[in-house]
């Protein structure tokens, strides 16, 4: 099993920027790709970016394309979303998510994800 908790979530400005952390803690996620993912009220949850296991491949959302960055440190067994110039468009609950097993590429998809975390909330101000 795997255990995710994200933080870093706050209020901020439009413009602003911040730094999400996703700690996993279980079973290792070093060799497991991990996403971000994001739902904002009334709507469905949606991709935000993925990393693969050595954080060489990375991919995002065309809405969050130029400004944010997913990195990871796998030896504090975390996962990071930096965002910048931030909208309010971006106003939504995030999750970091991961797959039950290595080998399933970069997939998109919150489907093919089965350990999620409980979300941390970032809500930016116009």
């Amino acid at each position: 099993q795997v255990q995710l908790v994200e933080s870093g979530g706050g209020l901020v400005q439009a413009g602003g920027s911040l730094r999400l952390s996703c700690v996993a803690s279980g079973r290792t996620i070093s060799t497991y790709p991990v996403g971000w993912f994001r739902q904002a009220p009334g709507k469905e949850r949606e991709f935000v970016a993925i990393i693969n296991s050595n954080g060489v491949l990375k991919s995002y959302a065309n809405s969050v394309k130029g400004r944010f960055a997913i990195s990871r440190d796998n030896a504090k067994s975390t996962v990071y979303l930096q965002m910048n110039i931030l909208k309010p468009e971006d106003t939504a609950i995030y999750f970091c998510a991961t797959t039950s097993g290595p080998g399933v590429g970069l997939p998109t998809s919150a489907t093919s994800y089965y350990y999620w975390g409980r979300g941390t909330q970032v809500t930016v101000s116009s």
